[in-house]
Order: C-alpha cells, then structure tokens, then sequence
C-alpha cells in the first residue's frame, strides 16, 4: 500500500534528531532530585483534583439524564419540533462552508505522524487513569468504555510509531483527518450506547441503547456533507487555477452575512407579503441600486474627486436631516430608506479613494449593486412577522444564540476596532481625541452596564416608529464594548511596526490608504493575533451575559430553566459541567487555531 492511499505525504523538513517518550521524561520530568520530587508530588495533586473532579461527574445525586433529556434545550431552547428540519438545514449550510473553505484555502496544519502518535498516547494514558481512578458510583458500562477507548488509542499510536518509517518526517494530510474525524463521530453514533432521552405528553422517558435515529441519521448526512464539500472546494480551486480565487471571495461573502441569513430567512421562516414586496420593497432597493451606480459613473473618475466630495457632503447633510426628521416625526419615512440614504452619502465620499478608471468604477457599481440587495432583503426578512409557533419569545436561544452573538460581536468590532486604533494612532487631534475618549470611556464601563443601556435606553433615542429587538440591542452593546478592547490590541501591533516601513511606503509613493493596507496593517495585525484572538475567547465566553438581560443562552437554561422542571428540581450540576466542557472545548479549539496561524504566518517566537 502506498503512502498516498493512505494519506501519508513526505515533507521537505530537515532531519532532526528527536528523543525518544522515555527519554523525554527522564531529561524534563527526572532530571534531578528536585525535578523528580516536583514531579511526583504535582502528579499526586494533580490525581487528586481529578478523582475529585470526576466524583462530581460520576456522583450518585449527578442525574445526567437531565441533560440528555434536555438536549434540545441547551442547543437551540424551544425552537418547533414541527420545523426542526431549519436546523439542520442551517447546520448543513455552515458545516458545507467550512469544509469548502478548508479546501478552497487548502488548510493542511501539517500534523506528523510522531506528533499525532504522541497526542494519541496521552490521550489514551489520561482515559486509563481515569478508568483507574473513577469513584465506585461510575456506572461499570461507562467505565468499560473509557479502557476500551484509552487502550486502543494507546496501542494505535504506539503501532503508528513502529510500523510508519521516520514517523517526525512525514506528515498525515488534514483529508485524512477530517474523514477519520467524519467517520468517528458516525461510528460512536451508530456504536455507543448513548441512550434515547426527550419528552413525551410532559413526562420523561429514558430508552437503553443507541440515540434516536432522528439524531443519527441528521449527523450522519452532515459529516458527510463536510467531508464533501472539503473536497469540492478543494478540487474546484485547483482546476480553475487562477479564477479559484471567485470561488474564495465568494466564501468569504459567505461567512458575512451567510449567518444573518441562515438565522432571519431560514430558521426564523418570515412570511413575505409579496404583494407588498413587489410594490414598495423591490422598487425601493431598484431605486438605490441606480442611485448609486448613476453617481459612481458620474463622480467616480479621478477628474471629479472635489466635486464627489462637495456632492458626499451634501448628501450627508440630508441623511443627517432625515434622522433629526424621524426623530421629531416631521415626516413619514422607512427606515431602511434613511439607512440606505446614509449609506449612499458614505459611497459617494469615499468614491475618491475607491474608485478611478472605468473597470474600477464598474466594479464598484456590482459590489453596491450586490451590497444594497443583501441588505434590502434582509432588513426586509426581519422587518416581517414570522411563522414560527413558538411558546414563549426568543426564536433564538441556547447553544445557538450564544454562537450567533459570538460570531457577529467578533466580525463587527473587528473592523470598528482597526478604524479607531488607526484614529487613536493618528496625527489629526480631532480623530485622535474622539477615538481615545471612546476606547477610555467604554473600557471604564462594566460590560453589563452597557448591555442595561442598550437593552433598555436605546429605545428611547429611537425616532419614531423604530424599534430594535432585545437581540439585536444585546449584539449592538456587545460590538460596542468589543470594539474598544479590540482597537487597543490592534493598537499595540501598530506600534510595533518600524518607523523605517513608513519611509519605505512613502519612497514608493504609496498614498496614506495604500500604506496603511498593504504595508502597515498587515505587520500590526500579525503581531496582535495572540491578543486578538485572546479577545475573542473572552468575548465567546462573556455571552453567558446575556442571561442577566432576558437571552435565554445556554448559562441561563442551565442554571435556571432546566433546574425549575419538575422532573429534574435543583439539578444545576450537571447542566453546569457540560456548559463548562462546551466552553473549554471552543476556547481550547481558538487557541490551537491561533498557534496553528502564527506559525504559518512566522509570527511565533521559535
């Protein structure tokens, strides 16, 4: 059998000479008396913390089945079982698009057998110690499988070693880890018995054996999904060579406003009047639409720069108007027709830097072509009652609503936070003193202070006939808050960045816009990703939050919605223990990502 067929590529990396487990441990962990003594009493705290650990786990007042019968709950609170099939649509959708970025981008981490051998046998080493180390209230069938487990992985990875021929010079393909992955997740769902555990009539009921074949069938479908689409992507990209880079673009479009999609069109299943949407919304979004390509044809070339910013600013003047008009109520107006207004005003100063000759102003016309379909539809998708039969408001809730909120916190304070970093550093007074007061104004406020302000003041600043949703006043208070933390670590970065760069960016003649992209940014950036990613775990995890405001995210439905049932009274343990391992598991995962992108990008210390 040849390496190829087994997902074994040879690397170019240069021979080095790497010790052998035992070695390992007799020069790091044994090396001297007081090495060793340090070793063996951590070893002896550190078991004892675990058997600890584990007797809350495996403890007799633990009930687990409130969690397996609350499943459901935690991911998505009370989402229809009638139009559950939305889920796994949107499920499908985002699992197809990260496999199809994976292949598009053609990520390969780069794992080597050793490395993964190694990983292998600690995890297999830690899953016998706990199946020494459980309490007697384990139940014997779950320990069973914890050696079962522990031991095969340990055999696995030392067979890896022995038989795969310089086993730290070859690497294993991530193809081959994302289908070993795939069919794992398969077989432990069609293997292991996990049990069937759900309501029926108001009362529990707990079936031995495998889960419901209406969970395995579902995730069965997506692993399969995944696996494809990986290869899809990846295949498509390099037959097209070049013109791959639309299918890349077109992802990255995806991952934008995909979700706000997925979440307002799909899982909340609007029910469009379109008789109504053929009479005022369609024209309205035709009206910008050519609004905007009329003026970028007319000011976009570089001969009429001054006049396209005297016409921006006028234009800003009047979208300026029609917000203080809405707020006095002096005139009737959508309000996407006031946001579309403002966002035409901002094309049409920013026409100077963004366009130039013809192909570049046709671009630009799709790009805002595009822009005002998205957000005409959306707006309109949001704007319109839903379909959905569900027995208490939010349609959005749990394991989700926390991923949602995570996701859109990061996306949006991310370039927010880049403007006001780039403000912060910048020699103009006015931008330097409006970015430094908001960044230390916002860092002096406890996040849950401002959340109170959006969730309950905002409303109130609102013209007339505006509204916003606890969710969206939630998302705007959290990006709000985000973005200043953001611009101080991306801040950091800027000022790592050498004079020198700027004198080189200037010798060429780069304009300020061009150096700041292509020269400065790109250095800031890199340098911040350990911070800018610590960010992002803290703002992942401070969505539990939202329970203090009436989100109802997977902390609140642990902690207080599944402890009220009557099946399950003052079961918060369990709830609490899983939650806790869905945040680690996330938080561990960005971390290894973020070492994963600094070392392709040469950003870690060696």
């Amino acid at each position: 059998m040849s390496d190829a067929s087994v997902g074994v590529q040879r690397t170019v990396a240069p021979e080095v000479a790497l010790p052998s487990p035992g070695r390992w441990i007799r020069d790091n962990l044994f090396s001297s008396i007081t090495n060793s003594v340090q070793t063996v009493v951590f070893t002896v705290i550190l078991l004892g913390l675990l058997r600890w650990a584990l007797g809350l786990v495996f403890a007799e007042d633990t009930d687990w089945t409130a969690v397996a019968t609350n499943m459901r709950l935690l991911f998505t609170y009370n989402y229809p079982t009638a139009q559950y099939g939305r889920i796994w649509v949107a499920t499908g959708t985002v699992l197809a698009a990260v496999g199809a970025s994976c292949g598009a981008w053609n990520i390969n981490p780069g794992m080597t057998v050793r490395r993964l051998s190694v990983s292998g046998t600690g995890t297999g080493a830690f899953l016998l110690v706990i199946g020494v180390i459980t309490p007697a209230s384990t139940p014997s069938s779950i320990r069973t499988w914890i050696v079962i487990i522990g031991t095969a992985l340990v055999l696995i990875s030392l067979t890896a070693l022995r038989i795969v021929d310089k086993p730290h010079r070859r690497s294993v393909s991530f193809a081959s880890l994302l289908v070993t992955f795939g069919v794992a997740v398969v077989a432990f769902l069609w293997l292991f018995p996990f049990g069937n555990y759900g309501f029926t009539q108001g009362a529990v009921y707990a079936e031995p054996g495998l889960v419901a074949e209406s969970t395995r069938v579902p995730w069965t479908v997506l692993m399969a999904i995944v696996v494809s689409a990986f290869f899809l992507g990846r295949e498509t990209v390099r037959r097209l060579g070049e013109a791959g880079g639309l299918i890349r673009r077109s992802l990255t479009v995806f991952w934008v406003v995909g979700p706000l999609f997925l979440v307002f069109l799909v899982l909340r299943d609007p029910a469009f009047d379109m008789g109504y949407v053929l009479r005022v919304d369609i024209p309205i979004a035709a009206g910008f639409v050519l609004a905007g390509a009329v003026l970028i044809s007319l000011l976009g070339q570089p001969a009429r720069a001054e006049l396209a910013r005297i016409v921006g600013a006028v234009l800003a003047a009047g979208a300026v108007f029609n917000w203080m008009a809405g707020f006095m109520g002096w005139y009737p107006m959508l309000q996407k027709v006031r946001i579309s207004f403002a966002l035409l005003a901002l094309l049409v100063l920013l026409l100077p830097t963004l366009a130039g000759e013809r192909a570049a102003r046709l671009r630009l016309m799709g790009l805002w072509a595009v822009a005002m379909v998205i957000f005409h539809w959306l707006i309109t998708g949001m704007n319109t009652p839903s379909t959905l039969e569900i027995a208490a408001p939010p349609f959005l809730g749990g394991f989700v609503l926390t991923v949602t909120i995570a996701y859109y916190v990061m996306l949006a304070s991310f370039p927010v936070g880049v403007l006001l970093a780039l403000a912060r550093t910048s020699k103009l007074p006015i931008f330097r003193v409006l970015a430094t007061g908001y960044i230390e104004v916002i860092r002096g406020v406890p996040l849950i202070t401002v959340l109170f302000f959006f969730s309950i003041m905002l409303p109130l600043f609102l013209p007339r006939g505006m509204g916003i949703s606890d969710l969206a006043a939630v998302f705007a208070g959290y990006a709000v808050f985000s973005a200043a933390y953001m611009a101080e670590n991306i801040r950091g970065g800027l000022q790592s960045v050498r004079h020198g760069q700027f004198e080189a960016a200037d010798a060429l003649g780069l304009t300020t816009v061009q150096r700041t992209g292509l020269i400065v940014l790109p250095q800031a950036l890199r340098v911040s990703i350990p911070n800018l990613v610590g960010q992002a775990i803290a703002t992942f995890k401070e969505t539990s939050l939202i329970a203090i405001v009436g989100g109802f995210d997977l902390l609140r439905i642990a902690n207080a919605t599944i402890p009220n049932q009557p099946d399950f009274l003052g079961q918060k343990r369990p709830g609490l223990l899983f939650i806790s391992l869905i945040y680690f598991v996330f938080a561990y995962s960005m971390s290894r990502a973020s070492q994963n992108l600094e070392t392709r990008l040469g950003s870690a210390r060696a």
